[in-house]
């Protein structure tokens, strides 16, 4: 007994450990040991592009965005911009119209359907070789695109993802964290690229070969999560491309975060249960062993962190090192939840590490309940994000 709760008290410090240290020692190892030639020049035709942009309410940000993607660095009668309106209600639409002389087209749902019914119905309305996605929040360079595109040249590349960026005034020192989890989730994606593919792609910004996404998605799944998924199922890769950057306004504090985090996750592990077959390594291999170490053992030890608290509760009275880790736990639980709802206290470093932490463990443990649950998660409130130019 005293054994096996020794086993439920570390096993999520232990998953943890391998999913975010071990695992990405494993693909730099490996990919030392299978470089990948660099790409020629081109020398072909530019492909046709659609660009995405799903929205809804999002009057603050949409003329900006709209503004910085008509001035992107592509041969403008190859692209067609077309904005996804989930029923917005707040003047989204006006804007948006205000964009048609300029080629900008609106297609928008009667009923608040969500972001994934409104990406299935673009594939019949694009035009496009390539679908690309663009969050309505953030800024695409104007090199980019084309960044983003050559990723495609190669013909086993089903989808490419671009490199996110992190940035904002830094007036919260925890979603400075987040800052910091955003650039080694980047480093990541660019071993599993060297490795073969990305197992998940960046929401604000990648791309897809338009046969890709020939069946709709079930609504309460996530795209940017399935669209690698899909590729594989269809024997493509999907890269991350470095050079295709976006800038990614962080959330105002730690509060939003949190609700993002929820929202995300639970759609993640939905998404990653639908296609769980693609986690048997004797079928899908090296791509297999990906998945489960980048993203379900990554998300376990949300899951498991309740049980390994109550087994160090039962195994504090009889050992020293429980009852400290026990002890060390609570406080960093006490700080972490008082950073939270004390906003003001966020500044102090230490305080608002604790506080992303707990606000991380409680996101992912939610996002199990209602994965768990079959809660589906189909309309979405989009992040709210300061209106922030990279510097």
């Amino acid at each position: 007994m005293f054994l096996f709760a020794v086993a439920l008290a570390v096993a999520p410090a232990l998953i943890a450990v391998y999913a975010y240290a071990v695992y990405p020692s494993i693909l730099w190892i490996v990919a030392q040991l299978r470089r990948r030639a660099a790409a020629g020049e081109r020398t072909g035709a530019w492909p046709t592009v659609t660009i995405t942009v799903p929205v809804y309410n999002a009057v603050a940000s949409i003329r900006t965005t709209l503004t910085h993607l008509l001035d992107v660095d592509y041969p403008r009668e190859l692209v067609q911009l077309l904005v996804l309106s989930d029923a917005s209600d707040d003047g989204t639409d006006d804007v948006v119209r205000e964009f048609a002389v300029r080629g900008i087209e609106l297609l928008r749902s009667p009923a608040r359907l969500g972001k994934t019914a409104a990406e299935n119905a673009a594939v019949s309305a694009a035009r496009g070789e390539l679908i690309i996605n663009v969050d309505a929040t953030i800024t695409v360079p104007s090199s980019s695109l084309k960044h983003l595109v050559r990723a495609f040249d190669d013909p086993t590349v089903g989808v490419a993802s671009g490199c996110d960026v992190s940035i904002g005034a830094g007036d919260r020192v925890g979603t400075k964290a987040e800052s910091g989890y955003t650039s080694y989730e980047m480093w990541l994606r660019d071993l599993e690229t060297k490795v073969g593919s990305i197992v998940g792609a960046s929401g604000c910004f990648y791309g897809i070969r338009r046969r890709i996404r020939a069946e709709a998605l079930p609504p309460e799944l996530s795209w940017d999560f399935a669209s690698t998924l899909v590729a594989k199922q269809q024997g493509y890769r999907s890269v991350s491309v470095p050079n295709a950057v976006c800038f990614v306004p962080r959330a105002a504090d730690v509060q939003v975060e949190f609700r993002r985090k929820t929202r995300t996750m639970a759609r993640g592990l939905s998404t990653l249960f639908y296609y769980r077959a693609l986690m048997n390594p004797f079928r899908y291999g090296g791509f297999a062993l990906m998945l489960v170490s980048h993203k379900l053992l990554r998300w376990l030890p949300f899951l498991l962190a309740p049980v390994a608290i109550l087994a160090l509760v039962v195994l504090a009275p009889q050992s020293n090192v429980a009852a400290l880790a026990l002890a060390a736990v609570a406080l960093g639980l006490l700080v972490g939840t008082g950073a939270i709802t004390h906003r003001g206290s966020m500044g102090f470093k230490p305080v608002a590490g604790a506080g992303f932490m707990v606000a991380a463990a409680a996101a992912g443990f939610l996002a199990w309940r209602d994965a768990l649950r079959g809660t589906r998660m189909v309309t979405w409130e989009p992040t709210p994000r300061p209106s922030t130019s990279p510097g």
